[in-house]
């Protein structure tokens, strides 16, 4: 075939190919590229780093191919093989219900509208809206896009940053990931990079009338590549605190004036109740200062109050609606002995939240600032109850009464857990020592930790249970019926993991630390969870080499860490921590573990086209294979490493042009896999086998092996499949 590539065509391409190297099939689809560049210019071809590179490396191939029509023929079939690459932006997306209480704040909703409807001129529409804790900037944001909901006709998206641990929040490629996947991007189209992320962003958002809100943002860096480049897209970026630098129309939400908090007490409370207690409304008012959240509560109490009158006596300090003994309006600034340093100025979200413990029962307040110590992202009745020490049902009925009182919101990412606002759980973690004392908040957190590790270890067990990166499953504890159980149960726990990995290194719980962050295998290597648990394994990592240097569980984080950075194409990084974990393997006397980790080593040689050094570290890992005698440990596993070793090494072969050599090495593979019942090995191995024919121009050979790969995977092998109709496209235009 004899057709004629154009530059910016190729260039395109290999830009795409590099930003969309996510998953197995991705990366197959880079090193097919790889290869057929090793060809065309005769000469070994490293990795591009950047677009500059790339389109070098496009200028050089194109000008290539004007003297090779041949190979401009190949080229031509490998663009055509790729399916549409063109994604939908998800029109099903949108923001969550608005609050039925929202009252006025009309002035700041007329400046968000002039935001988002002014001519564009060449400015991008981004608001800042901010405003202190509790004051309601996520209310006004989710009813500003309630009210204008056919002025965004392509998707209203909403991403929540919030950190119950007062951390900084993810990182900004980390945003980036959140919101592509609420527009739709499948983890197969995810980008690993951050700039092929930003890039697949503007795409979606090109030409579209859509709004974008990012709730608890606590950096400009973490909103700055989501700024839109279209003129009908409108950033609302929401800041609980004051505002920080970024080109935006500031739009601060202040306090309600006393007539509208009165207005929406009326609508919270009922107007019936708030006339109830109208002799004391001017204190009620001073007290909550205009605070939507601080309103909300008493609203909440009053309604209490209708249900379980009490006498009014007219005046704060009465004990109305209280715990008998205590004062439900204390200010718990101004108490030297329950918060002692504390600023004496009245803070509203503090007096509220006060006020809801006074009303709980004590056994139920002493759960919810127990379980507030963590800084869990998601709590479930499981989780508070170890944290409390009490039975789960107990604990689910207690989570139902603090979601009552508003010292809980239901999380949005699943039935009967729920979460903490930031502010709130702060006053309740400050709290919890001088109410509870030091040691039994010391043993809630043991206790919760315990219990995260327990689920981790039962989920990761059952999502790779013939893994030795992972556990055993603890004899006690409920386990998980199968793989894809275990790895839904990892994913839902995901951020309790995460702030599980920092809560145990604070208090000094090394080995559940480190044992947490070996349960995160599972997710980076079956999920594709690489940024959500990258700032795990890099503080277990520097753990261990602390507390356990040179130790097996040392070097089975830094290969975890080396994993997770090459599939985030940090190849720096991610060399040096799997020399790391060759290094510990080695002085620990690991020898499978130090294998595998050479095969690491190779695939990231591998993945960066560099193909004689990936072949000799997959030699290496194979020799390293062999010398694991009958009997001792690992031994059962060596024949199925052996059969990787070489599909690896057949592929490494491929990219040097040694395809005689590829295509053995390959059949072997293919054929060890069949023998043991392995079809998903056995398809990988095909396909890798049909690319090296292909190479051989033996498409009629590749065409058999691919009808075989097909054969092989189930319907939900969707990438895989559309990859080998990609690679039948390839192999009859060449025949």
């Amino acid at each position: 075939m004899l057709e004629t590539v154009a530059l910016s065509v190729l260039t395109s391409f290999l830009t795409s190919a590099w930003n969309g190297a996510a998953g197995e099939m991705g990366k197959n689809t880079l090193l097919s590229a790889g290869a057929l560049a090793r060809r065309t210019l005769g000469r070994e071809t490293p990795l591009p780093a950047g677009p500059e590179e790339w389109q070098a490396l496009a200028g050089q191939l194109h000008a290539r191919l004007g003297q090779d029509p041949q190979l401009g023929g190949e080229w031509a079939l490998l663009l055509r093989s790729l399916p549409d690459q063109a994604l939908p932006l998800a029109p099903a997306a949108g923001l969550p219900p608005a609050s039925r209480d929202f009252t006025n704040h009309q002035k700041v909703l007329k400046q968000l509208k002039r935001e988002a409807t002014r001519p564009a001129a060449g400015r991008p529409r981004v608001a800042l809206l901010h405003g202190p804790p509790g004051i309601g900037t996520t209310a006004v944001a989710l009813h500003f896009g309630a009210v204008l909901y056919a002025q965004f006709p392509h998707g209203q998206f909403y991403v929540d940053l919030r950190d119950p641990s007062g951390g900084h929040g993810p990182e900004p490629a980390a945003v980036l990931l959140r919101l592509l996947r609420q527009m739709g991007v499948p983890p197969e189209r995810m980008p690993p990079a951050a700039a092929g992320r930003e890039e697949l962003y503007r795409h979606l958002t090109a030409g579209r009338r859509a709004l974008v809100v990012v709730d608890h943002v606590s950096s400009a860096a973490q909103v700055r590549a989501l700024v839109p480049a279209t003129p009908d897209v409108l950033l609302l970026v929401v800041v609980s605190g004051r505002p920080f630098a970024l080109e935006a129309e500031r739009v601060p939400v202040p306090p309600l004036s006393d007539r509208y908090a009165v207005r929406m007490l009326r609508k919270a409370a009922g107007p019936e109740n708030v006339a109830r207690v109208k002799a004391r409304m001017p204190e009620l008012l001073e007290r909550c200062g205009g605070n939507a959240f601080a309103l909300k509560a008493e609203a909440l109490r009053l309604r209490a109050e209708e249900d379980d009158p009490e006498p009014d006596t007219g005046g704060p300090g009465d004990g109305a609606g209280g715990a008998p003994g205590r004062d439900p309006v204390r200010d718990p600034g101004r108490d030297p002995v329950r918060n002692p340093g504390r600023d004496p100025v009245r803070n509203p979200v503090r007096d509220a939240v006060q006020s809801a413990c006074d009303r709980l029962r004590p056994q139920t307040a002493r759960l919810i600032r127990l379980t507030a110590l963590g800084g869990w992202p998601s709590i479930d009745a499981h989780l508070a109850a170890a944290a409390a020490d009490v039975v789960p049902g107990e604990a689910a009925r207690m989570l139902t009464e603090a979601l009552d009182v508003q010292l809980l919101d239901p999380d949005p990412a699943g039935d009967d857990r729920y979460r903490f606002r930031p502010e709130v759980r702060r006053f309740l973690a400050d709290t919890a020592g001088p109410e509870h004392g030091v040691p039994e908040c010391s043993a809630a957190v043991g206790r919760a930790l315990d219990a995260l590790l327990n689920r981790a270890l039962h989920a990761a067990h059952a999502a790779l249970p013939q893994s030795w990166r992972t556990e055993p499953a603890p004899e006690d504890g409920a386990p998980y019926r199968d793989e894809a159980q275990g790895v839904a149960v990892l994913a839902a726990e995901l951020g309790n993991l995460m702030r599980a990995v920092s809560v145990a290194v604070e208090y000094q719980h090394v080995t559940t630390a480190l044992r947490l962050a070996r349960a995160l295998w599972p997710l980076q290597l079956k999920a594709g969870y690489w940024d959500d648990v990258l700032p795990a394994l890099r503080l277990a990592a520097r753990c261990a080499d602390e507390r356990r240097p040179r130790s097996r569980t040392a070097a089975g984080l830094h290969f975890q860490l080396g994993h997770c950075l090459g599939e985030l194409k940090r190849w720096e990084e991610a060399d040096r921590e799997a020399r790391a974990a060759v290094a510990c393997e080695r002085a620990s006397g690991h020898v499978r573990g130090e294998a595998s980790s050479v095969e690491l080593l190779g695939l990231l040689h591998l993945y960066n086209w560099q193909y004689e050094p990936a072949y000799e570290r997959f030699v290496e890992a194979e020799r390293i294979y062999r010398q694991i005698a009958p009997g001792q440990e690992g031994a059962q596993d060596v024949p199925r490493a052996l059969a990787l070793a070489e599909r690896h090494q057949g592929r490494a072969l491929r990219g040097m042009g040694r395809l005689t050599e590829s295509q053995r090495l390959l059949e072997s593979a293919a054929d060890f896999f069949k023998e043991q019942g392995e079809s998903y090995n056995r398809a990988r191995a095909l396909t890798d086998l049909a690319e090296t024919l292909h190479d051989a121009h033996a498409d009629a050979e590749a065409l058999t092996r691919i009808t075989e790969a097909e054969g092989l995977l189930p319907p939900e092998a969707a990438p895989h499949l559309r990859y080998l109709a990609g690679l039948r496209v390839r192999c009859e235009g060449g025949g």
